[in-house]
C-alpha cells in the first residue's frame, strides 16, 4: 500500500465528487491508514489550507452501528471546512452529505494528555458536522474511513459559551423545521468530557484556539440541496446552516 498514492485517490474523489469503491485500497492497518489521512491533509495544507481543528468519529454506539464499526478514530478540520452559523453551504460537489449534530469545544490553552481537559477549554457550543463519506454508498473498512479523515467535509458551530456541564442534554435535529432525530449529549462516549479527554490522548498536545468536534449525538442523516438544517443543545442554544446546489435558485454559479 501507497500512502502517497491512496491519498492522491481520496483527494481526487472529494475534488471530483465522485465515489471510489470501499475495501478495494489493501488497507487493514490503521496506522498505515493515519499515514494515509495525514498525506492526504498534507495536500490540502499545500493548497493554502491550515489546520482548524480536531474531530472524533464512533463515539456514539448509534453512529457506531449505522456505519458498522467499533472503534473510536479522529481526523482534522481545516478553514475551508467552516460554514459560520447561519450560512449557505453549495453541496453540489459533495457524493452524498449526511449531517449530524455535535458538542464542540474551543481551547484556550494547551490540551495535553493526562492532563484536566476542562481546564484548556475557553468555550463550548452546539455544532453540525457535514460528512461525506468518499467511499461509494458510505462503505468502508475501519482504516479506509480512518485514510478518508473520517469521512469529514464541512462543520459549522454556533454562539460560543462559557464552559458548563455537559452531561445529558437533550439534542434536537431538524430538516426544514422537521424533527428527524433526537438523541442527548450522553450519546458521546456517555459523557463529552470523554470525548475531550480522548482527542487529548489521541491528538495532543493541541494548540490554543483549536476547535474540537466531540462526536456524533445522534445518527447522520442524508442533506439534499435546498434544506434548512438546525440542531439545537438544550443549555447550549442551537447552529444552523442552509445547502443549496451552485446554478439552481439561491446557489452561486
Amino acid at each position: 500500500m501507497n500512502p502517497g498514492a491512496l491519498a492522491e485517490a481520496l483527494d481526487g474523489a472529494a475534488r471530483d465528487g465522485r465515489a471510489l469503491a470501499g475495501g478495494g485500497s489493501g488497507l487493514t492497518d490503521p496506522a498505515e491508514a493515519y499515514a494515509v489521512q495525514d498525506a492526504l491533509v498534507a495536500r490540502r495544507l499545500a493548497r493554502g489550507e491550515r489546520l482548524t481543528g480536531f474531530k472524533l468519529g464512533f463515539t456514539s454506539v448509534a453512529k457506531m452501528r449505522q456505519m458498522g464499526v467499533a472503534d473510536l478514530i479522529h481526523g482534522r478540520l481545516t478553514d475551508r471546512m467552516e460554514v459560520p452559523d447561519g450560512g449557505r453551504l453549495d453541496v453540489s460537489g459533495l457524493i452524498h452529505p449526511r449531517v449530524e449534530p455535535e458538542v464542540a469545544f474551543l481551547l484556550g490553552g494547551v490540551l495535553r494528555p493526562g492532563g484536566d481537559p476542562m481546564a484548556a477549554v475557553a468555550a463550548v457550543a452546539p455544532a453540525l458536522e457535514v460528512i461525506d463519506s468518499r467511499y461509494d454508498g458510505f462503505r468502508f473498512s475501519l482504516p479506509e474511513v480512518i485514510a478518508d479523515n473520517t469521512s469529514a467535509a464541512h462543520y459549522a458551530v454556533g454562539a460560543w459559551r462559557s464552559p458548563r456541564e455537559l452531561g445529558g442534554l437533550g439534542v434536537l435535529l431538524e430538516l426544514d423545521g422537521r424533527t428527524v432525530e433526537t438523541g442527548s449529549t450522553a450519546a458521546i462516549l456517555g459523557h463529552p468530557l470523554r470525548a475531550l479527554a480522548a482527542a487529548a490522548r489521541l491528538g495532543g498536545p493541541l494548540e490554543p484556539g483549536t476547535v474540537i468536534l466531540a462526536g456524533a449525538a445522534t445518527a447522520a442523516v442524508p442533506l439534499p440541496p435546498g434544506t434548512h438544517v438546525r440542531a439545537t443543545v438544550a443549555g447550549l442554544g442551537t447552529v444552523a446552516l442552509t445547502t443549496e446546489a451552485a446554478g439552481t435558485e439561491g446557489g452561486t454559479a
